[in-house]
């Protein structure tokens, strides 16, 4: 019966072919390791946003007088209100940890190096989407740190020359943040963006599945094929990797419940204190950060004395991300294979970008602004020196077949 079923669902529509293409005659190399686990976490995650966003939804007022107490009558009234906004704050960290270690392991292995130029730059418009959906997640609980966070972060776009003051008004839809403002996010973090993300993540796998998933070695495993045209150094998707899966699933599920269940304000970083007090546009807090994925950007922008340029600084930390496949100019993609000089800048610029992060929370002093301006400095400089020093390195051969 199930045979015959699924004949008449493959004549209506491609399930069995889907099914092939993309797990159980999709060849990933054989040696995938520890780092690649995150992708597929990534994938998790997001559907957990997605399955406790839809049900915090139904007990959510978006407006100015109810949000924050909709918020605390679903922490206290709503049965099991708890756990879905514990699982749905903690799991917008989470999305933010597995993404920064999935893009390190790009900038380990080369995975934005020809052919995967359009794979990288799809996953940033996911990071991208994905900073956009935090932000304005962010304000819906309309509590004091999201009220301020906000102000500080729209009042940004008036720094914009001719437009900005236009600008800004038009994002928060009112002359300042209020019910309006929040109903505007509401709608863009519930429905506009998540649709989105969605998009941006089938493109993301279908490019990916198009040229082959990279490898720690970054050999091209499709390059040596047996008689049957299967890749010699190539295993099914299906069942290998995802039974491999299946054990980094229930290790992280281990860490995101113990977090959930013991520590979902993380010390006030997940949740801050300051947002468990209703929004009050008459009382500023007493050091107003953004959560701490934002801090290393947040730093940037404090780094530079002056607003426009801070803007700017914020911005491009973000936009020389999207080139990066034409600046680096090494004839090999892993860092295995690479030269000493590339070793030290990655290094470096995720040294820098963690002391950023750091940086971001604290409160502001001379020693900590020169700080942040040093990390600056040396977190632009990993990528203008790029072509130079990837260039004039010198590197190790890279072998035929993966080594695993």
């Amino acid at each position: 019966m199930m045979s015959k079923f699924m004949e008449w669902v493959d004549a209506r529509f491609p399930a069995t072919k889907m099914f092939e293409e993309h797990l159980s005659k999709y060849y990933a190399p054989k040696n995938f390791n520890f780092f690649y686990f995150f992708g597929s976490l990534a994938l998790l995650v997001l559907v957990n946003q997605i399955v406790t966003g839809v049900w915090l939804t139904m007990s959510y007022t978006p407006s100015a007088e109810d949000a924050f107490a909709s918020v605390e009558y679903i922490m206290r009234d709503v049965e099991y209100g708890w756990i879905l906004r514990y699982l749905h704050s903690t799991g917008a960290s989470a999305f933010f940890v597995v993404v920064y270690l999935h893009m390190f392991r790009g900038l380990l292995y080369g995975s934005y190096q020809k052919p995967r130029e359009l794979v990288w730059i799809f996953g940033m418009l996911i990071y991208l989407m994905l900073m956009a959906e935090a932000f304005m997640g962010y304000l819906l609980p309309w509590g004091q740190m999201s009220y301020w966070g906000a102000q500080v972060i729209i009042s940004l776009f008036g720094a914009i020359p001719v437009i900005g003051a236009d600008l800004t008004q038009w994002i928060r839809g009112d002359y300042l943040i209020s019910g309006i403002t929040l109903n505007r996010f509401f709608a863009l973090h519930v429905v506009a963006l998540p649709i989105v993300i969605l998009g941006l993540v089938v493109l993301h796998i279908l490019a990916l599945h198009e040229v082959g998933s990279n490898n720690p070695d970054g050999v091209d495993i499709k390059k040596k094929k047996d008689e049957n045209g299967v890749p010699l150094d190539g295993i099914a998707f299906h069942p290998y990797y995802t039974v491999k899966d299946i054990v980094g699933v229930v290790v992280f599920l281990f860490i995101f419940c113990f977090v959930v269940f013991f520590f979902p304000e993380m010390g006030g970083y997940f949740l801050e204190k300051p947002n468990f007090e209703a929004a009050n546009p008459f009382k500023t807090p007493d050091h107003i950060a953004p959560v701490w994925y934002f801090t290393p950007f947040y730093a940037i922008l404090r780094a530079i004395p002056d607003k426009l340029l801070g803007v700017v600084a914020m911005g491009g930390a973000i936009a020389v991300l999207f080139v990066l496949p034409w600046l680096d100019r090494s004839p090999v993609k892993s860092m295995r294979y690479k030269g000493w000089m590339s070793k030290v800048w990655l290094l470096v610029f995720c040294v820098s970008f963690v002391i950023l992060g750091v940086l971001g929370v604290l409160s502001p002093t001379p020693g900590r602004t020169l700080l942040s301006q040093v990390c600056t400095f040396l977190y632009f400089a990993y990528f203008i020196l790029m072509p130079f020093y990837t260039r004039l390195e010198k590197t190790k051969p890279v072998p035929e077949r993966v080594t695993g």
